[in-house]
């Protein structure tokens, strides 16, 4: 459990190196936010794997049957969170000039992303069980829940609430 507490308490840090102005359409150094995402998604899903690695211990056999299974679940959430990163693209290139209706649609958009986020990982229990013991199983979700938990908490931080 400490290593979890710790590498979560690492991924917060190396989330936290990398603050970018969602919320603007080009950041401080001229890069774009497109750019920006694409850089701190690929660092995420990097340090995301190394800390599942550490937290989720796995016999050699496990682990060849283990980390295929996970590139998969990591591909069919990282679709999802393409969309999610696009309601984020669209909220900063709109929004000083958001309407209500364009608020609302993407608070639902959101929405129904978390709920793709939940039936992709429903989905992927049964191949994880198949790998790995239940309980090592439950492990992993549990860490790869934390990790997203980190990942959303640090999106939201750097989004700015919606203007009035």
């Amino acid at each position: 459990m400490k290593k979890v507490i710790f590498s979560c308490v690492a991924l917060a840090i190396v989330l936290g190196a990398g603050n970018t102005a969602f919320a603007q359409t080009e950041t401080a150094t001229g890069v774009s936010v497109e750019t920006d995402l694409a850089l701190l998604r690929k660092n995420l899903r990097e340090e995301k794997k190394q800390l599942i690695a550490l937290n989720v211990p796995l016999t050699p056999d496990e682990a060849t049957k283990f980390w295929p299974v996970y590139d998969d679940y990591a591909l069919a959430m990282a679709k999802v969170n393409d969309e999610f990163y696009k309601v984020i693209k669209d909220y900063a290139a709109n929004q000083k000039t958001l309407t209500d209706a364009q608020a609302v649609d993407m608070v639902k958009r959101w929405s129904d992303i978390q709920i793709q986020q939940v039936q992709t990982r429903q989905k992927y229990i049964p191949a994880f069980e198949k790998v790995i013991p239940g309980k090592k199983a439950a492990l992993f979700f549990q860490v790869d829940r934390r990790l997203y938990a980190l990942m959303d908490l640090q999106t939201a931080a750097q989004v700015p609430l919606v203007l009035q």
